[in-house]
C-alpha cells in the first residue's frame, strides 16, 4: 500500500505525465470510497466526490485528442478581444459594460465534427461554435489542431446566471487561462472567490497579464512581480504567468506556444482530473481517521446482552421457571389425595403464557415450520431497566466508534438503534421461543409419584378393610378377626403405615425438587441470556459491523486513491 502511494505522489508531483492506469485507479478508489460511505455519511459531505466521478467518467468516455482550454476573466480584462485575436476571427462579442454575454463561444482548431460529442457534453450551444480547419489556415495553425478555446461569461457579471455558468465551465474544461488587466489584476474577487479556490489545480491553470501594452518597460516587470506575488498569498505560486495584448501578434507568441505544446502533450485532461481528485480527495479527509476495529469487544457485548436480558424479563421468568418446577415437581410426586388442591394454583409460567411445549422429539417435516412463540404476558421493563439498555447502547457506540471521525462515530451510533423498534417483539419471541426445560416431566418424578400411588392404595386398602369389618358388626353378622402385625391389627397398620409413609416420602423429595428447581432456574437463565444475546447481535452489533466494515472499506480506499497534495 505504502509502495503503491509513493507511486501516485510521483506521478502527480511537478509537470511530470500523469499515467492514465494509475489515475484510473485513483478514481475507482474513490468510488470505491463512495460505495463504501453512501448510507452512512451525511450526502452533502459526498456530492463533491460524486461529481468527481460523474464529470471523470464523461471526460474519460470523450475524445483525448481534444484538449479543452477556458479563457476565463473578469469584465474590461480583454478576455473576448484575446480569444478573437488568438482565433484570428471576430467570433465572440466584445464590450466594456456587463453583461455582454451569458454564454460561452468555442473556436475548435480542425473539424467541428471532431469536437461536437466533447462541445456537447460541455453545453456550448451548436450557434456558438466556430471552427479553424488547418487546410484552410495553413501550416501556422495546424500545431493546434485538438484545441477547443472557450471563451467564458463575465464572472463579475452583474446576471447571477452568468456566474453559474462560468462555475460550471470551470468544472468541466482541462486547462485554465485566467486573464486579469493592469488596472484590476489584484482585484480580491477573482483571487479569493476563484484563484484561491484553485490551489489544487495548479497543473492545469496559467494566469495572463493581457494589455500588456499600456505598460511602459519598466513597470510591466513590476506589474508581473507584484502578481507573482499575490498568486503566492494564493497558493499557486509557480503557475506560468505570461504577458499579452490582443492588439500586438508579437505579444501573443508566449501564449500561442504555451497551448502547442499542451496540445501536442495531450496531459491536460488527464492532470485537471487528477487535480479534481486531489480536490476531492482533500474534502474527505476529515472523514477518515485512524483503523477501526473489526467487532465489539466481548465485555461490551456481555454487557449489552445483559442489559436486554433486563429488558427481556428473563430474570423474572427465570424465578417464574424455578417456581414452575416445584409446582410441576410437586404435583407429580406429591400425595394424591392432596393433589387436587394443587390443581387449583396457576402454573407460573401459564400465567406469562409461557407454556409451549417442548420440540424435543417433535418431528418436523422438511416443509413444515417451526411453530411461532406466542407473545408472553411479562410486564413492561421499568425506567431503570430502560436506562441500562441506553448505557449499554452507548457502550456499544463508544467501544465500536469511539476513536473514529464524528461523522462515522454519528452512523455507529444511528447503526445501534436502528432496529430500537423491533427489539421488544424480538426478545419477546426469544423469550417465548427458548426451551426452559421444565414441560418435560423427569423419570424420577414418575417413579415417586408411581410410589405414592402405592402407598396410597395400602392406606385405602386398610381404611377399606377397617369399614368392612365396622360394617360387619353393625350389622350383627358372624363376626371376623383382623390379622394382626404384634399388637397392631393389619388393616390399621396399612391405613396408618401408608398416610405416615405419602407424608414422609413427601417431605424426602422436597430438598432435591429444591436443588431441581435452582438447577433448572440456571440452565432456563443461561439458554434465555443465549437467546438474548443473539437478538443483541442481529439486531444492535450485526448494524454495528456493517458500519465499521464500510468504514474500514472505505479508508483503505482513501489510502489507495493516494493522499491529495
Amino acid at each position: 500500500m505504502t509502495q503503491f502511494v509513493g507511486r501516485v505522489r510521483e506521478a502527480l508531483r511537478g509537470n511530470r505525465r500523469v499515467d492514465p492506469d494509475l489515475l484510473i485507479g485513483r478514481l475507482n478508489s474513490v468510488q470505491a470510497f463512495l460505495d463504501a460511505a453512501d448510507g452512512h455519511l451525511p450526502s452533502d459531505r459526498l456530492v463533491p466526490a460524486h461529481t468527481l466521478v460523474e464529470r471523470a467518467a464523461g471526460r474519460l468516455s470523450l475524445s483525448r485528442d481534444h484538449t479543452l482550454v477556458a479563457l476565463a476573466g473578469a469584465t474590461g480584462s480583454g478576455k473576448s478581444s484575446l480569444f478573437n485575436a488568438l482565433a484570428h476571427m471576430n467570433l465572440s462579442p466584445v464590450g466594456v459594460r456587463r453583461p455582454t454575454t451569458g454564454q460561452a463561444f468555442a473556436c475548435v482548431w480542425g473539424t467541428a465534427d471532431e469536437a461536437g460529442r466533447l462541445l456537447d457534453w460541455v453545453g456550448v450551444l451548436p450557434r456558438n461554435r466556430f471552427a479553424r480547419e488547418s487546410p484552410l489556415d495553413g501550416d501556422d495553425e495546424a500545431a493546434l489542431r485538438g484545441l477547443v478555446l472557450l471563451d467564458l461569461p463575465d464572472f463579475d457579471s452583474v446576471e447571477s446566471a452568468h456566474r453559474v455558468e462560468v462555475d460550471r465551465l470551470l468544472g468541466l474544461v482541462d486547462l485554465i487561462v485566467w486573464i486579469v488587466d493592469p488596472q484590476k489584476y489584484a482585484d480580491r474577487v477573482v483571487h479569493d472567490a476563484y484563484l484561491r479556490e484553485f490551489h489544487r489545480h495548479k497543473d492545469v491553470t496559467v494566469v495572463v497579464l493581457n494589455q500588456a501594452d499600456r505598460l511602459s518597460s519598466a513597470d510591466l516587470p513590476k506589474v508581473l512581480g507584484d502578481l507573482r506575488r499575490l498568486l503566492e498569498e494564493d497558493g499557486i505560486g509557480g503557475v506560468p504567468v505570461l504577458a499579452t495584448a490582443a492588439v500586438q501578434d508579437a505579444a501573443m507568441v508566449e501564449l500561442r506556444r504555451l497551448f502547442e505544446r499542451t496540445v501536442a502533450e495531450r496531459q491536460a485532461a488527464l492532470r485537471r482530473l487528477n487535480s479534481d481528485v486531489d480536490s476531492a480527495l482533500a474534502g474527505l479527509d476529515e472523514l477518515v481517521g485512524p483503523e477501526a476495529p473489526q467487532d465489539v469487544d466481548r465485555t461490551t457485548a456481555r454487557n449489552l446482552a445483559d442489559a436486554l436480558a433486563g429488558v427481556a424479563g428473563v430474570p423474572a421468568v427465570a424465578e417464574a421457571t424455578e417456581r414452575a418446577y416445584r409446582h410441576r415437581a410437586g404435583s407429580a410426586t406429591g400425595w394424591p389425595l392432596v393433589k387436587g388442591w394443587r390443581k387449583l394454583r396457576p402454573d407460573p409460567l401459564r400465567r406469562l403464557h409461557l407454556h409451549t411445549p417442548t420440540m424435543v422429539g417433535t418431528e418436523l417435516t422438511p416443509s413444515s415450520e417451526p411453530p411461532t412463540p406466542a407473545l408472553t404476558s411479562l410486564p413492561d421493563p421499568s425506567a431503570a431497566q430502560r436506562a441500562s439498555l441506553g448505557i449499554a447502547l452507548r457502550s456499544v457506540t463508544d467501544s465500536a466508534g469511539g476513536n473514529l471521525p464524528d461523522e462515522w462515530r454519528v452512523a455507529v451510533n444511528d447503526a445501534a438503534r436502528s432496529r430500537l423498534g423491533d427489539l421488544p417483539d424480538a426478545l419477546d419471541k426469544a423469550v417465548a421461543g427458548t426451551e426452559l426445560g421444565v414441560e418435560r416431566k423427569r423419570t424420577w418424578w414418575r417413579a415417586v409419584g408411581l410410589l405414592q400411588w402405592l402407598v396410597t392404595l395400602v392406606a385405602v386398602a386398610g381404611l377399606g378393610w377397617l369399614v368392612a369389618g365396622y360394617i360387619v358388626r353393625a350389622l350383627g353378622l358372624p363376626r371376623f378377626d383382623y390379622p394382626m402385625v404384634g399388637e397392631v391389627p393389619l388393616p390399621t397398620l396399612g391405613l396408618l403405615g401408608g398416610l405416615v409413609a405419602g407424608i414422609l416420602l413427601a417431605l424426602l423429595v422436597k430438598p432435591f425438587i429444591r436443588w431441581g428447581a435452582r438447577r433448572a432456574r440456571r440452565r432456563a437463565e443461561a439458554r434465555m441470556r443465549d437467546s438474548v444475546a443473539e437478538v443483541g447481535r442481529e439486531q444492535v452489533i450485526a448494524p454495528v459491523r456493517l458500519v465499521l466494515r464500510d468504514y474500514t472499506a472505505a479508508r483503505d480506499a482513501y489510502v489507495a486513491a493516494g493522499p491529495p497534495r
